[in-house]
């Protein structure tokens, strides 16, 4: 039974490794659709083209909604709304007002942030293996950004920019602590279904407060190239990843998760570096490695009990 447990356990880590390493595709297939929309129209027409994929499964699977309370609700909001639309503008927002640098620095602390939210809200409790695994990925995640150099703060922005970045880092930690609790009282595809339809009227909000100029991107999206794009955008990097992603981590603790998540940021420069041609130096290559490393050792850790999860949350909610 153990060693049945075991499998199952490092076939989650893997589903969710797969299922972060599909959101690289997000930053290849995305340069193309800024010359039509802005970030946050692209996240909109997504959720929007999503919507005719999940709201059917909301209504066939509409007796599991049942088994959520109120504390569960909050749940569901925090990831639809924090992890999915506050997070991105947060991050986004770093980037406009303080050095780059700072910023992917911050958000390379949301493995942080998440094991501690698990230990608080989950009350998880993670092996003493576990933490090297994770200060591992954390310095891989480092050099896959900066290589061997030393970032540069810049001017005062950086405080802002820094402040922005560590806010989507917490929703981003927070998001999957969140998701852990919620999947384990519905089905992996209910739980895509409520990320993307919850997130829906926040993001037509955000996108109608920036005043849009509709004519404009109706007319974009008359073009066969955009609807295409638009189209993989919405099954690879954002339905069928989440429906991976969430099938695995109905498996392993949120603490678990977090480290095979990295797997995003190593994928999408392999990426960068195969489509768009980017430079990739020695010290990315070896923080790419070091991070599937440590994905692929977390995978042979033993699993984590399933049942002390559960208990934990039923003591949460």
């Amino acid at each position: 039974m153990a060693s049945v447990q075991s499998r199952s356990a490092r076939a989650s880590v893997w589903l969710i490794a797969v299922g972060a390493a599909m959101w690289g595709f997000d930053a290849v297939f995305i340069v193309a659709l800024l010359d039509h929309f802005s970030s946050t129209q692209i996240v909109f027409l997504e959720h929007l083209l999503l919507s005719l994929f999940v709201v059917p499964i909301l209504i066939w699977k509409r007796q599991e909604l049942t088994r959520l309370n109120l504390s569960d609700w909050f749940a569901v909001l925090f990831v639809a709304w924090g992890g999915s639309a506050m997070a991105s503008i947060l991050f986004t927002l770093g980037f406009h007002y303080g050095n780059a640098n700072v910023v992917l620095i911050m958000q390379k602390l949301q493995p942080v942030f998440a094991v501690l939210m698990a230990a608080w809200i989950l009350q998880e409790r993670v092996r003493k293996g576990y933490w090297p695994l994770l200060i591992a990925a954390l310095i891989g995640a480092y050099l896959l950004t900066f290589g061997f150099h030393m970032p540069d703060g810049g001017t005062h922005g950086a405080l802002i920019g820094g402040l922005c970045a560590l806010g989507a880092a917490v929703l981003w930690g927070g998001s999957t602590v969140m998701e852990k609790r919620i999947v384990e009282k519905v089905s992996f595809t209910t739980m895509t279904a409520l990320r993307f339809a919850v997130a829906l009227p926040l993001l037509f909000l955000i996108v109608l407060g920036q005043h849009p100029n509709w004519h404009k991107m109706t007319v974009s999206l008359t073009l066969l190239p955009v609807w295409a794009n638009l189209l993989f955008q919405t099954l690879v990097p954002s339905l069928i990843s989440l429906l991976l992603y969430y099938r695995g981590l109905n498996g392993v603790s949120a603490s678990y998760a977090t480290v095979a998540e990295l797997a995003f940021p190593a994928t999408g420069l392999l990426l960068n570096w195969i489509v768009l041609h980017q430079t990739i130096t020695v010290g990315q290559w070896i923080g790419f490695a070091v991070i599937w490393l440590a994905v692929l050792q977390l995978s042979r850790m033993p699993g984590e009990q399933a049942e002390s999860v559960r208990g934990a949350i039923g003591r949460a909610v």
